[in-house]
C-alpha cells in the first residue's frame, strides 16, 4: 500500500491484491483485535473506526471492500473518509452557500438591469465567498488534524494483513 502523502485527495483510496481467499480475509477481520478500533464487517464490506473514547470531531474511518474474481486471489479496495454525518453536513453547507450565491447574483443582475443600487447584493455575494473560503480552510484544518489517526488506521490494516496466511 502506498503512503498517503497526496495533499489534494479528499478521500484517499487504495487497492491491494492478495494471494488469499476472501473467506480468510473475512475471518481475519472478524478475529482482529478490537481493543483500539471498532471493526464491523457486513458481508464483503469492512468498516474500521476508532472507539468512542478516542474519537474526536475529525476522526476518520476506513471502509474496505473485499472482492475476489479468481480462486485464491482477493482484492481489497479501501477508502479513508470522514464520519459520514460530518461529510454530509459539510456538503450541505457548501450547497447552501452556492445556492445563496446564485440567488444573490440573480437579484443583483435584476436590480442592476432596472437601474437600482446593487451594493447590498454585491456585499452579500462577497460575504458568501468569504464563507466559502472559511469552510475550505476549516475542512483543510480538519483533514490535517485527522491525518495522524488515518496513519494509525493504515498501520492497523498493514499489521492485520502481514499476519494473514498466504497461499
Amino acid at each position: 500500500m502506498s503512503d498517503l502523502t497526496n495533499e489534494i485527495v479528499l478521500r484517499p483510496r487504495f487497492k491491494i491484491n492478495l494471494q488469499t481467499t476472501i473467506e480468510q480475509l473475512q475471518q481475519a477481520f472478524d478475529d482482529s483485535p478490537k481493543d483500539k478500533f471498532s471493526v464491523k464487517r457486513l458481508d464483503e464490506h469492512v468498516y474500521i473506526r476508532f472507539k468512542k473514547a478516542e474519537t474526536d470531531f475529525w476522526s476518520p474511518q476506513l471502509h474496505i471492500e473485499l472482492t475476489s474474481f479468481e480462486k485464491g486471489v482477493s482484492t481489497l479496495h479501501g477508502v479513508f473518509g470522514p464520519n459520514p454525518t460530518l461529510w454530509t453536513f459539510f456538503m450541505f453547507l457548501h450547497f447552501g452557500v452556492g445556492t445563496l450565491f446564485v440567488i444573490l447574483g440573480i437579484f443583483a443582475y435584476s436590480k442592476y438591469s432596472l437601474g437600482n443600487d446593487v451594493t447590498f447584493w454585491l456585499v452579500g455575494m462577497v460575504f458568501l465567498v468569504i464563507i466559502w473560503f472559511a469552510l475550505y480552510a476549516f475542512g483543510r484544518m480538519g483533514k490535517a488534524k485527522g491525518r495522524p489517526q488515518m496513519n494509525q488506521l493504515k498501520a492497523f490494516l498493514d499489521e492485520l494483513l502481514t499476519n494473514l496466511p498466504q497461499k
